[in-house]
Protein backbone atom coordinates (compact mmCIF):
# COMPACT_ATOMS: atom_id res chain seq x y z
CA UNK A 1 0.00 0.00 0.00
CA UNK A 2 2.73 2.90 1.08
CA UNK A 3 4.87 1.72 -2.80
CA UNK A 4 1.19 2.59 -4.60
CA UNK A 5 0.67 5.78 -2.76
CA UNK A 6 4.50 6.69 -3.19
CA UNK A 7 4.17 6.07 -7.15
CA UNK A 8 0.62 7.62 -7.66
CA UNK A 9 1.87 10.78 -5.23
CA UNK A 10 5.02 10.68 -7.88
CA UNK A 11 2.72 10.39 -10.86
CA UNK A 12 0.68 13.01 -9.43
CA UNK A 13 3.68 15.38 -8.80
CA UNK A 14 5.05 14.89 -12.17
CA UNK A 15 1.75 15.79 -13.81
CA UNK A 16 1.47 19.11 -11.72
CA UNK A 17 5.09 19.74 -12.98
CA UNK A 18 4.48 19.54 -16.42
CA UNK A 19 1.55 21.25 -16.33
CA UNK A 20 3.16 24.06 -14.81
CA UNK A 21 6.11 24.35 -16.78
CA UNK A 22 4.72 26.22 -19.56
CA UNK A 23 3.48 28.99 -17.11
CA UNK A 24 6.93 29.65 -15.96
CA UNK A 25 7.93 30.67 -19.51
CA UNK A 26 7.78 34.47 -19.95
CA UNK A 27 6.68 35.89 -23.39
CA UNK A 28 8.91 39.12 -25.02
CA UNK A 29 7.41 42.53 -23.79
CA UNK A 30 7.56 44.06 -26.98
CA UNK A 31 10.30 46.44 -26.79
CA UNK A 32 14.03 45.73 -25.76
CA UNK A 33 15.73 42.38 -25.63
CA UNK A 34 13.46 39.00 -24.71
CA UNK A 35 13.14 38.67 -21.42
CA UNK A 36 14.28 34.86 -20.61
CA UNK A 37 14.13 34.81 -17.46
CA UNK A 38 11.02 31.91 -17.65
CA UNK A 39 13.21 29.49 -19.31
CA UNK A 40 16.03 29.82 -17.57
CA UNK A 41 13.97 28.83 -14.46
CA UNK A 42 13.17 25.74 -15.83
CA UNK A 43 16.10 24.53 -17.05
CA UNK A 44 17.54 25.26 -13.46
CA UNK A 45 14.27 23.58 -11.78
CA UNK A 46 15.14 20.62 -14.19
CA UNK A 47 18.84 20.06 -13.08
CA UNK A 48 18.11 20.28 -9.56
CA UNK A 49 15.55 17.56 -9.87
CA UNK A 50 18.21 15.75 -11.85
CA UNK A 51 21.10 15.98 -8.99
CA UNK A 52 18.39 15.41 -6.02
CA UNK A 53 17.55 12.28 -7.79
CA UNK A 54 21.16 11.60 -7.93
CA UNK A 55 21.29 11.99 -4.29
CA UNK A 56 18.28 9.95 -3.64
CA UNK A 57 19.64 6.99 -5.62
CA UNK A 58 23.45 7.58 -4.23
CA UNK A 59 22.99 7.67 -0.65
CA UNK A 60 19.38 7.14 0.32
CA UNK A 61 17.96 4.52 -1.82
CA UNK A 62 17.63 1.22 0.00
CA UNK A 63 18.37 -1.68 -2.77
Amino acid sequence: MKKMFSQVSLMAGAALLVGALPVLANTPAGEGPPDYSGISGMYYVLIGLVLAYGIYDTFLKKS
